[in-house]
């Protein structure tokens, strides 16, 4: 029997998939295969949906290297949108001065569905950094420390449904089973910041804290980033203050 064609919701899914992909691949871009594989297809399905996508200019094509980057199309779109969701001039204050303070760098991340997205950077003052995180970069909730508290300061159901949907240690290994990041919730809950001791790259850690929306809901993160030097208990506990009180001070402007 012949496999049945993909349904319109299936097929804007995988777009959506591509789209993602194409996009945690900039600046540099990505190849076919490697989309392909990033997102599950086929290389023939990729490419066929790639290539549509350049004829409504979402997706560029290297002619040299054949790699596809984001199209201008979507930075048109993501002008319009910008103004129901772009928090970037109430943030960089706040990203300046968490980074002045620590030394560390300093990160605003996104919810975007089951992932949270960096958006926005500030560079410490501290010669040795961490390299982890920087603007596009994608991880499921839970896995960076941005993740994990907005994950850690979601009602208890919508946690539960996080992962019926999503298996995070298939690809960030045993450290990301539910039930290591179920306890990391539970330490986060506790001081109100999230701790992510080296889980993603060996020495580099994270520390992370919600931002709420007008209804209350964690929709952002502030995270600082570095070495494992620089994340004594002590120093954490001092960076994690330092955190909750510019998530608060973001919070309440965004409310406003």
């Amino acid at each position: 029997m012949n496999a049945r064609p993909p349904t319109r919701s299936h097929v804007v899914a995988r777009v959506g998939a591509l789209l993602r992909a194409v996009g945690a691949a900039e600046p540099d871009g990505a190849s076919t295969t490697d989309l392909g594989k990033a997102t599950d297809l086929a290389r023939p399905t990729a490419h066929r949906l790639l290539s549509s996508l350049t004829e409504e200019g979402l997706i560029d094509r290297d002619t040299e290297t054949g790699r596809w980057r984001l199209g201008p199309e979507l930075y048109l779109l993501g002008v319009g949108a910008a103004n129901r969701y772009d928090i970037s001039d109430q943030t960089r204050d706040v990203l300046r001065r968490l980074a002045r303070e620590s030394g560390e760098s300093a990160f605003l991340s996104a919810r975007r569905g089951d992932e949270t997205v960096c958006l926005l950077w500030e560079e410490g003052s501290f010669p040795l950094r961490s390299h982890v995180l920087h603007e596009g970069i994608r991880f499921p909730l839970g896995v960076a420390s941005a993740g994990l508290s907005i994950l850690s300061h979601l009602p208890d159901r919508d946690v539960d449904d996080y992962f019926s949907r999503m298996k995070p240690e298939k690809e960030w290994g045993p450290a990301h089973s539910e039930e290591e990041i179920r306890n990391r919730i539970t330490l986060t809950k506790r001081t109100g910041y999230a701790v992510n001791p080296a889980l993603i790259v060996d020495g580099s850690w994270g520390i992370g804290a919600a931002v709420f929306d007008r209804t209350g809901r964690p929709a952002w993160a502030l995270s600082l980033t570095g070495v494992q030097t620089r994340f004594r208990d002590e120093r954490i506990h001092e960076m994690g203050v330092l955190l909750l009180e510019q998530a608060h001070l973001l919070s309440g402007r965004l409310k406003s």
